[in-house]
């Protein structure tokens, strides 16, 4: 089976800095197969015949040995990933007009509701629910205005792991012309 694993938290600002290199070789060392990284924001594709719930909680063990502090990981199957991807509309990027982010979802947070729970104004922003994530489009002017930020200190931001539009087309293996 062929997975994707998003590690929360590493290597933004001066905690948790884990060099790439040593997460591939910690996955090798599990006895995952084709193991690769994908820039420096934890994100690995690999695969294993192990059941995703075995391999996230083998993850998550090897990190805490390995770095002394936990990291949690979200294990998907490239069909999970796919299918988020799948729900972005096309017109959604990240460049100098607009911002496009996908958070995915920690299970005790993977419910349409917690698109409510946010603590957005909505009438400036798109936010978006499919199964095991959530994902916002705003224009670049009216960042401010949605309150994008205040998501970073909601206690919602701990069960979910963000990455850029771009990113997770990329980790799904989607590849689109810009």
């Amino acid at each position: 089976m062929k997975y994707v694993a998003l590690l929360r938290g590493i290597n933004v600002g001066k905690t948790k800095r884990i060099e790439m290199k040593k997460l591939k070789e910690i996955f090798e060392q599990l006895g995952y197969s084709n193991v690769s990284t994908y820039i420096n924001s934890g994100n690995v594709i690999f695969e294993s015949g192990k059941a995703q719930k075995t391999v996230r909680s083998a993850i998550e063990k090897a990190l805490k040995k390995e770095f002394g502090v936990e990291i949690p990981t979200l294990v998907r199957t490239i069909k999970e990933m796919q299918k988020v991807a799948d729900a972005i509309p096309s017109g959604w990027k990240n460049d100098d007009k607009q911002r496009t982010d996908v958070a995915y979802l920690f299970d005790k947070a993977d419910k349409k509701s917690i698109v409510d729970e946010l603590p957005i104004k909505k009438e400036f922003i798109d936010v978006r629910y499919v199964k095991g994530a959530i994902f916002w489009n705003v224009k670049r002017e009216y960042v401010f205005k949605s309150h994008l930020g205040k998501i970073i200190s909601h206690p919602i931001y701990q069960l979910m792991t963000v990455r850029n539009v771009n990113t997770a087309l990329k980790l799904a293996g989607i590849h689109h012309g810009n």
